[in-house]
């Protein structure tokens, strides 16, 4: 049985998996959404005024289904009219306030923002006040409290704020596409756009062109209702020419950056696009210090397209900056599409394809340490490993940074001349891409499981896995 984390969820993918119909039935017309009484169910109460609205937003889901509009390149972006539900974020007195006489609320407050009624309650002027927290650190009562919206608490690199009419809005000079307001939402009014028609355009040619799926590790551990051999049987049975692992590509990268690491003596990681963006983003002066190689996924497309003629490539995982990567000019050139895994269960759905129903396919390209990428740390393993076996005498010194906020702390260190080591591996979802915005679901961040299907891999070592590659 399919499961997702929340309702949210549910709604985007039946969003996704009528979309997908329409594309495989040439039944898509620009312009023109007919909403399917599915993704705007009338046996449940409408969270909107009415069901008009509801009916207004999921034309929107559409919008962003079928790739959005062409002018805005943007991977997450907010629908406005579903972002009305969330109280402006900021102080607030609560019930808690005495109306006291000593008023330190007021005294604390530099900007004038703290007045009191008849019954000495405060109340905060949300014109002057700064949101500098002075009032509530004074108050003995703990009566002021600080509301913030999920989205808000969910950005780590701060790049969610509100417009003039109080909807979310997104600086993209600081967004780095992790998809964390994505999940968090609980109206769903942010969204990443989808690539999912173009990739069943690609397979509907694909009697003319082979299209190649790289799956993220991480797959192992989101299909909870099929074995991971019947999931893929399924893509295969969607028309992928084959599906190969992404820890394949892991493992390509562990080689070189290991390498890498020895001739500069300090690296930044560059497998997350969200980390990477981060540092290009907030810390400008150690964009110098990011690894030259490509990310797993990149590498391992890169060889695809070297050694295969008429191919097209699709990757799928957890990742909503994978979409983001997909914009680089010297990424899009080996990378024609990016799925999430909970695009892959619409597509999926789409053609009613019964996973616990299939044959078991085997997926086995990777070593134990190609597969462990999909956790925090894992990288690093996999670099000490890659050293060991090529033989190279050094000792890397390595701060692992799960989560955006232990990369701010570590890039902080290191641009000031802290030592950190001489190796940052920076993972923007806690946990690693286990934590990725696109999982069907999250309860499956568990590092020990990782691990376990790490283990799992016939190949044993990096060159091990690496010396098969002649055979695609």
């Amino acid at each position: 049985m399919k499961k997702f984390d929340t309702r949210v969820q549910q709604i985007k993918y039946q969003v996704l998996r009528e979309v997908a119909r329409h594309a495989w039935n040439d039944t898509l017309k620009d312009g023109v959404f007919t909403i399917p009484k599915e993704i705007v169910p009338t046996n449940v109460p409408t969270m909107r005024c009415c069901v008009y609205k509801e009916r207004a937003i999921a034309a929107e889901r559409v919008k962003l289904a079928m790739g959005g509009i062409e002018e805005n390149k943007h991977v997450i972006q907010v629908i406005d009219i579903a972002c009305d539900e969330c109280p402006a974020a900021g102080f607030e007195i609560t019930d808690n306030c005495r109306g006291c006489l000593a008023h330190r609320c007021e005294a604390a407050c530099r900007f004038g923002a703290i007045t009191f009624d008849e019954h000495q309650k405060a109340h905060i002027d949300k014109d002057k006040c700064k949101n500098c927290g002075a009032c509530a650190k004074a108050c003995p009562y703990t009566a002021i409290t600080n509301r913030q919206r999920p989205c808000i608490v969910a950005c780590k690199p701060k790049a969610i704020g509100m417009d003039e009419n109080k909807a979310a809005c997104i600086d993209y000079d600081k967004c780095i596409s992790c998809g964390a307001c994505v999940y968090m939402c609980p109206f769903g009014a942010i969204s990443d756009k989808s690539y999912i028609v173009n990739v069943v355009d690609m397979l509907k040619e694909k009697d003319k062109t082979k299209v190649f799926a790289i799956v993220a590790p991480s797959i192992s551990s989101q299909f909870s209702y099929a074995k991971l051999g019947q999931v893929i049987t399924g893509i295969k049975e969607l028309g992928f020419h084959t599906v190969i692992e992404a820890a394949l590509g892991a493992d390509m990268v562990a080689i070189k950056e290991a390498k890498e690491l020895v001739e500069k003596g300090f690296l930044t990681s560059s497998c997350c696009p969200g980390f990477v963006q981060f540092i290009k983003n907030e810390f400008p002066s150690m964009v110098q210090h990011i690894s030259h190689n490509f990310s797993p996924m990149a590498e391992l497309a890169k060889y695809i397209k070297n050694t295969q003629e008429n191919c097209k490539v699709v990757f799928i995982g957890p990742c909503t900056a994978k979409k983001a990567e997909l914009e680089r000019p010297d990424v899009a050139e080996w990378v024609d599409s990016v799925l999430t895994f909970e695009e892959l269960q619409a597509l999926i759905d789409s053609k009613d394809i019964d996973l616990s129903t299939l044959e078991e396919d085997v997926l086995d390209n990777a070593s134990y340490y190609g597969r462990i990428f999909a956790r925090s740390g894992g990288l690093t393993d996999a670099v000490g490993e890659s050293l060991k076996e090529q033989g190279i005498d050094f000792e890397p010194r390595v701060t692992v940074c799960d989560g955006i906020e232990e990369c701010r702390a570590a890039l902080m260190k290191a641009a000031h001349g802290v030592d950190v080591g001489n190796f940052i591996e920076g993972m923007a979802c806690l946990g690693g891409c286990i934590g990725g915005a696109g999982c069907l679901t999250h309860e499956a961040r568990d590092k020990n499981e990782v691990d376990k299907y790490g283990r799992e891999a016939m190949e044993k070592s990096i060159m091990d896995a690496v010396s098969v590659l002649d055979e695609f």
